[in-house]
């Protein structure tokens, strides 16, 4: 039974290129988001996280589509470990030109950013908005490389209450986002 997955796993990836048309894309890949100053949030200005990005697009031509865009950062301040969850969706443009395909896109969605120390865990959810595009360079009719993705990401976490202290609202917009990696056409 094992081996009869694998035979049609490996039949479906051979026919991958007979049914490429550019409809969809799979990305997949690393990210780097540096967060502006934020003082309420615990988190200093310049801070750097390391994650993964990973989107799918449905293209309604070759102009036009709608992106889906999931990601996740990590990264350790003064003992807190910090995790920044964001997911995404909005209309692509695009410009196919050959072989180099640059594209634009606006996405909304939500966040989810979560502090926790020496077992203690602290959990905020909110808006995020991203605007920003990208350039991705074809290698082949099914496989392209996202050689860069820029996006301006802004943020709002209501206020919470945690152990009868308030934390207050808090929102930031000085934030950038780098992403590359790759992508599957189909």
């Amino acid at each position: 039974m094992k081996k009869f997955f694998v035979i049609a796993f490996a039949f479906g990836l051979l026919s991958l290129p007979l049914i490429a048309q550019d409809k969809v894309e799979v990305f997949g890949g690393y990210q780097y988001l540096h967060i502006g100053t934020n003082t309420s949030a615990g988190i200093n200005s310049g801070q750097g996280f390391n994650g993964w990005n990973a989107a799918a697009a449905y293209n309604f031509n070759k102009n036009l589509g709608v992106e889906g865009d999931f990601s996740g950062t990590y990264a350790k301040v003064s003992g807190v470990s910090f995790h920044i969850y964001t997911y995404t969706g909005g209309p692509v443009v695009s410009m196919n030109t050959g072989k180099i395909k640059p594209f634009a896109h606006v996405l909304f969605g939500g966040a989810q950013l979560t502090g926790s120390a020496q077992g203690a865990s602290v959990t905020f959810n909110g808006f995020t908005t991203m605007v920003g595009g990208g350039v991705d360079a074809k290698v082949n009719k099914v496989l392209a490389i996202r050689l860069a993705q820029f996006d301006w990401l802004y943020y709002h976490f209501g206020s919470k209450t945690i152990a009868g202290t308030t934390v207050p609202s808090f929102s930031g917009s000085n934030n950038v986002r780098i992403s590359t990696g790759v992508v599957l056409r189909f």
